[in-house]
């Protein structure tokens, strides 16, 4: 049911990619390519794994994590970067099979936290991450610089 994507599956994890944007409505930020998401997966220095579940033969999930680190543990830590579930394919236990597979790994690699953000807006979401134990850390803010502020701080 759940499987490491393999190079041949790019272009249908760029697909699933796309569809979680126009879920979030952020298709417009959907810039990568073919070529960006399989040099980065399956390149000379992966930068990033992706967890697909298959249905009947076709894709209907997949999360898409890399490791992080924690200075206060000194320990590495899985960071899921996206998850998400095809509609027609909710309601089955994948989203749950996700998360529960990233946790495995995680222990496994004797990584010291699992975690992943997730917008404010989508309740759905909190509330099954909090009935599986996660909390909420609502003392922290995410900050991000990309594009043409990413450039000038660079150049700083």
């Amino acid at each position: 049911m759940i499987r490491s994507a393999r190079p041949e599956d790019v272009p249908a994890v760029l697909s699933l990619i796309r569809a979680l944007a126009r879920y979030e409505k952020l298709e417009h930020e959907v810039a990568g390519t073919e070529a960006d998401l399989r040099e980065h997966l399956f390149g000379a220095v992966p930068r990033a794994e992706v967890a697909l579940v298959e249905d009947a033969g076709s894709l209907a999930a997949f999360a898409l994590f890399f490791p992080n680190y924690s200075t206060f543990l000194c320990k590495p830590g899985l960071y899921l970067e996206d998850l998400f579930v095809l509609p027609e394919h909710r309601r089955k236990g994948y989203g749950r099979a996700l998360l529960a597979h990233l946790a495995k790994l995680a222990v496994e690699r004797g990584y010291g936290r699992f975690e992943w953000a997730v917008l404010d807006w989508n309740e759905p979401a909190i509330a099954f991450y909090r009935s599986l134990g996660a909390r909420t850390m609502d003392d922290w803010r995410i900050f991000r610089v990309t594009g043409g502020a990413l450039e000038k701080l660079a150049s700083k």
